[in-house]
C-alpha cells in the first residue's frame, strides 16, 4: 500500500496519537526518575500521589517476584501487541474512526512501557492514587493510555454490534 494511501484510506492517520502519548509517557517518566528517590512521593490531591515505583512485573506486579525472565517475556509480549496494534491500525478503514483511535491509544502505552522494560529490565510508575487509606496500585501514562485504548474498543465493539443487528432487522 502507497503511504499516501496508508494516511489518506486507513485508520494509520489517527498514529499522530500513538506519538503525541508515548512522548507525555516517556517525559512523564524521565521528570518522576530525575526528581524522586525511588519509592518517594509526593501527595498532590487528598485521593492522588506522584510516586516513583519500578515494576519488574505485569499489570498489578504479577510476576514481579520472579528472578528476571519475566523481562523478556513481558518485553515479546509488549513488541508482538505492538506490531499487532500498528498491522491492525494500517488495516482498520478510515470510516472505523473509534477502532483506529482505541488501536493508536493502545500502541502508545505498549511502546511506552515496552521502552521501559528493553532499556531498564522494569516498568517506571509514578500514578498513585488512594481513598481512605486503600491504595489502587501504581501505574503510569502508557498504562492509561492501554486502558484508554481496551474501553473505547469494548464501546466500539458495542456500537458496532447494534448497527450490525439493526441491518439485519432491516433486511429480514
Amino acid at each position: 500500500m502507497k503511504l499516501n494511501k496508508l494516511f489518506t484510506e486507513t485508520g494509520f492517520k489517527w498514529l499522530w496519537i500513538t506519538v503525541v502519548f508515548l512522548v507525555i509517557d516517556q517525559i512523564s517518566k524521565y521528570l518522576v526518575v530525575s526528581s524522586f528517590d525511588l519509592h518517594e512521593s509526593m501527595n498532590i490531591l487528598p485521593f492522588f500521589d506522584l510516586k516513583y515505583v519500578q515494576n519488574p512485573g505485569a499489570a498489578f506486579s504479577f510476576l514481579a517476584d520472579q528472578d528476571g525472565w519475566q523481562r523478556w517475556f513481558f518485553t515479546a509480549i509488549a513488541a508482538v501487541a505492538s506490531v499487532v496494534f500498528l498491522v491492525w491500525l494500517t488495516k482498520t478503514p478510515k470510516s472505523n474512526v473509534l477502532l483506529s483511535i482505541a488501536l493508536a491509544f493502545m500502541l502508545s502505552g505498549a511502546i511506552g512501557n515496552l521502552i521501559d522494560r528493553a532499556l531498564f529490565g522494569y516498568v517506571i510508575d509514578m500514578l498513585d492514587f488512594h481513598i481512605a487509606g486503600k491504595h489502587w496500585p501504581v501505574f503510569n501514562i502508557a498504562d492509561s493510555a492501554i486502558f484508554i485504548g481496551a474501553a473505547l474498543m469494548i464501546f466500539d465493539s458495542f456500537k458496532n454490534g447494534d448497527s450490525e443487528k439493526k441491518a439485519e432487522t432491516e433486511q429480514s
